[in-house]
C-alpha cells in the first residue's frame, strides 16, 4: 500500500481544496499519472500517482479542504491489486480489431493539423509521440504541435497502425495540412497481433524501450553505444531521461544495485578510509546540449525585448501590510466558498484595487498609438499565469462590473486552461493593464517588463513577516513589496507613485473597496 499525500504547495500556502478526482476507487493507475486536482488561492495543480497499482481508497472528497501532507488516498501496488488492474488493462485490446473490421481491408485515415485558434495559421511539429509502424488507439496522443501561444497534442482519430509520417520534427505546417496516415484495415489487424504480447516481453527486449526514450537521452545512448533496455527510466510513464542515462554511466554502465538486506547486529563492519577517486575528463560533446526554442518562447523573447526598446520604462516600489486582508479572508473564506462555490484569494482584491486606482488615474490605463494617447474607459485586466510552456497572460474582461467571486472564478478557469494548453488567442489579447504575482514562486522583489501596448504592469510578491514600526512600537507584520513598471512617455512619476499608494490604501483597509472610497 502506498499513501497519496498533499504535496508542498508553495511558500506561505498551507492548505488546498480537492477540486476533482480524475480516478475513482478500483481504477488502475500508472506511476506519474494525474489522479486528483487540488486548488489553492493562486493555482490549480495535479497530484500524480507515486507508483503503479490500483486506487484502493479515497480519503478526501471533492470540495474538502486539506492541509499539506494530509492523506488523500491509498494505492494498492500492482502485485496486491490482482485482477482489478488486469481487467481494465485488457479491455481496450479488441478496439483496433473492431476498427479494422468496420473499415475493411486496406482502409486508412488521414491525420491533419486541427484548428489552432483565432489568427493562428501554422504550427511547428514539436515531437512525435509515436513512430511509423506503431499501433495506436483511438484518441491516443500521437504528436505535439507548437504555436506561438501554446503546445497542443493531436490525437489519433481512429485505432490502427501509424503507417506513414508526412512531416518531421521541426517542420512548420499549416492548418489542414496532412501530417500522418493511420492504416485501419488488414495491415493494422496484423500489426496489432504481436502488440498484445509486447508487455510480457518488454522487460527482456529493447524494442519496446525505444518509444519511451526521450530525444536527449537517445542521443547520449547512441553516443556511448549503450543498450536502452538496460537503463531504468524514472520519467513519466517510465520514460528514460537524460539524467537516467548519466546515472547509468556514473555507475560504470551497470544497472542500479538492489537495496542491501538488513545486516546482522553481531557482525562488525570495518569502514575503509575514504579515497577520492580520480574523475575522468568530461567528454566535450557532453558539456552542452542544444535545444530548439519553442515558438511560444520565441514570441515571449521578442515581445519583451520590443517593450524594452520602445518604452521609456522604469519601476517604482511600495510595500503593503497584508494583516487586515489576511484577517478578512480568514473570517469569511468558508462562507464565501459555501455561497459562491469558489475560494476567495488575494488576487480578486488586487484586481478590484487596481480598477479603483485606474479610474482615478486614467493615464495608467492608456496606451500610445503613434503620436496619440488612447484612454480606455473599460478595465480588462491581464493576469499572468504560469503554464508548462511558459508565462501566459489571459485577460479578465470588464473587471469593474464583476464581483469578487466572478473574478476568482475567471482566474481559476484561466489557470486550468493554461495548465491544459487550451487558452485561445482571443482570451490572451486586448488587456488594458496587467498584474503578475511572482510571490507564488518565492520572489521577494522584481522589476516586471511591460506587456505592450499596455503602459503599466503591477507586480505582487511574496508575503514575508518583517519588524515594522507601528504607533511608536516594533511589531511583526506580514508585508508584501509592490512594484509598478510604467512607460514614462505617458505616465508621470507622480501618477505612478499615487497609483501604488491607492493600491496600498485599498489592501490595508479592504473595506474601502466595498464603499468605493
Amino acid at each position: 500500500m502506498v499513501d497519496i499525500k498533499v504535496p508542498a504547495l508553495g511558500e506561505s500556502v498551507t492548505e488546498a481544496m480537492v477540486a476533482q478526482w480524475l480516478k475513482k476507487p478500483g481504477d488502475p493507475v500508472s506511476r506519474d499519472e494525474p489522479i486528483v486536482e487540488l486548488e489553492t488561492d493562486k493555482v490549480t495543480l495535479e497530484v500524480n500517482a507515486p507508483t503503479d497499482g490500483v486506487l484502493e481508497t479515497v480519503a478526501a472528497n471533492e470540495g474538502d479542504t486539506v492541509e499539506v501532507n494530509a492523506l488523500l488516498g491509498v494505492i494498492a501496488d500492482g502485485a496486491a491489486s490482482g485482477t482489478k488492474a488486469e481487467a481494465p488493462a485488457s479491455s481496450p485490446a479488441p478496439a483496433p480489431a473492431s476498427a479494422a473490421a468496420s473499415a475493411g481491408d486496406g482502409a486508412s485515415v488521414e491525420v491533419t493539423v486541427p484548428s489552432l485558434g483565432e489568427s493562428v495559421t501554422e504550427a511547428t511539429i514539436g515531437q512525435w509521440l509515436k513512430k511509423a509502424g506503431d499501433t495506436v488507439a483511438r484518441d491516443e496522443p500521437i504528436v505535439e504541435l507548437e504555436t506561438e501561444k501554446a503546445t497542443m497534442e493531436v490525437n489519433a482519430p481512429q485505432a490502427g497502425v501509424l503507417s506513414e509520417l508526412k512531416a518531421q520534427e521541426g517542420d512548420t505546417v499549416e492548418i489542414g495540412a496532412l501530417i500522418a496516415i493511420i492504416s485501419t484495415g488488414g495491415a493494422a489487424a496484423a500489426a496489432s497481433a504481436p502488440a498484445a504480447s509486447a508487455p510480457a516481453a518488454a522487460p527482456s527486449s529493447s524494442g519496446g524501450r525505444d518509444a519511451a526514450v526521450m530525444p536527449a537521452a537517445a542521443k547520449m545512448i547512441a553516443d556511448h553505444d549503450l543498450d536502452a533496455a538496460a537503463i531504468a527510466g524514472t520519467g513519466k510513464g517510465g520514460r528514460v531521461l537524460k539524467e537516467d542515462v548519466q546515472a547509468f554511466l556514473d555507475r560504470g554502465g551497470k544497472a542500479a544495485s538492489p537495496a542491501p538486506g538488513p545486516a546482522s547486529a553481531s557482525v562488525a563492519i570495518e569502514i575503509p578510509a575514504y579515497e577520492r577517486p580520480e574523475s575522468p575528463p568530461r567528454p566535450q560533446k557532453d558539456r552542452e546540449e542544444r535545444v530548439r526554442m519553442s515558438k511560444l518562447r520565441q514570441t515571449i523573447a521578442r515581445r519583451l525585448k520590443e517593450a524594452q526598446n520602445t518604452a521609456a520604462m522604469l519601476t517604482t516600489f511600495n510595500e503593503v501590510d497584508m494583516s487586515a486582508l489576511m484577517a478578512m479572508r480568514t473570517q469569511y473564506k468558508e462562507r464565501f466558498e459555501k455561497r459562491h462555490g469558489v475560494r476567495i484569494g488575494f488576487m480578486s482584491f488586487f484586481v478590484k484595487a487596481a480598477v479603483s486606482a485606474l479610474q482615478e488615474l486614467p493615464a495608467v490605463n492608456a496606451e500610445i498609438d503613434g503620436t496619440d494617447m488612447v484612454y480606455k474607459n473599460y478595465y480588462d485586466i491581464g493576469v499572468a499565469v504560469g503554464s508548462p510552456q511558459g508565462l501566459v497572460v489571459p485577460v479578465v474582461r470588464d473587471c469593474d462590473r464583476l464581483s469578487f467571486a466572478e473574478i476568482e472564478k475567471g482566474i481559476g478557469d484561466y489557470a486550468r486552461k493554461a495548465r491544459d494548453g487550451k487558452l485561445t488567442m482571443a482570451e490572451m489579447t486586448g488587456g488594458t493593464f496587467t498584474i503578475t504575482n511572482g510571490g507564488v514562486y518565492g520572489s521577494l522583489m522584481s522589476t516586471p517588463i511591460l506587456n505592450p501596448p499596455q503602459s503599466a504592469i503591477l507586480a505582487m510578491h511574496k508575503i514575508q513577516e518583517r519588524p515594522m514600526a507601528v504607533n511608536g512600537k516594533v511589531d511583526i507584520r506580514p508585508m508584501m513589496y509592490l512594484a509598478l513598471s510604467y512607460d514614462h512617455r505617458i505616465i508621470d512619476g507622480k501618477e505612478a507613485v499615487t497609483f501604488l499608494v491607492r493600491i496600498k490604501e485599498a489592501i490595508e483597509d479592504p473595506g474601502r473597496l466595498l464603499i468605493g472610497v
